[in-house]
């Protein structure tokens, strides 16, 4: 049941045309905290991709390396539309 949602949840996202109507509907679904959670997740991938350090980028953000470390391993090993979509946005 999860991965038919999250598919489901997938074409939705994929249909919104605007950046603004994908805020407005993340604002909607998530909590602040989840939003803040993910924002945070965008940040410290695309500061990865842009070659800051990981200590300094948990220095920066007030986070622990752990959660630093996930996001370098989905850059290295994820998927490549994962890392094609960050570095897309860091430059």
């Amino acid at each position: 049941m999860p991965d038919k949602a999250l598919q489901e949840l997938c074409r939705v996202v994929a249909a919104l045309r605007h950046p603004r109507e994908a805020e407005d509907f993340l604002r909607a679904l998530l909590t602040p905290a989840e939003r803040a959670r993910i924002a945070l997740r965008w940040r410290l991938v695309c500061l990865l991709e842009a070659g800051m350090k990981q200590r300094a980028i948990a220095d920066k953000l007030g986070i622990s390396l752990c959660k630093i470390t996930r996001g370098s391993r989905e850059l290295k090993h994820g998927p490549s539309c994962f890392r094609n979509h960050v570095r897309k946005s860091i430059q």
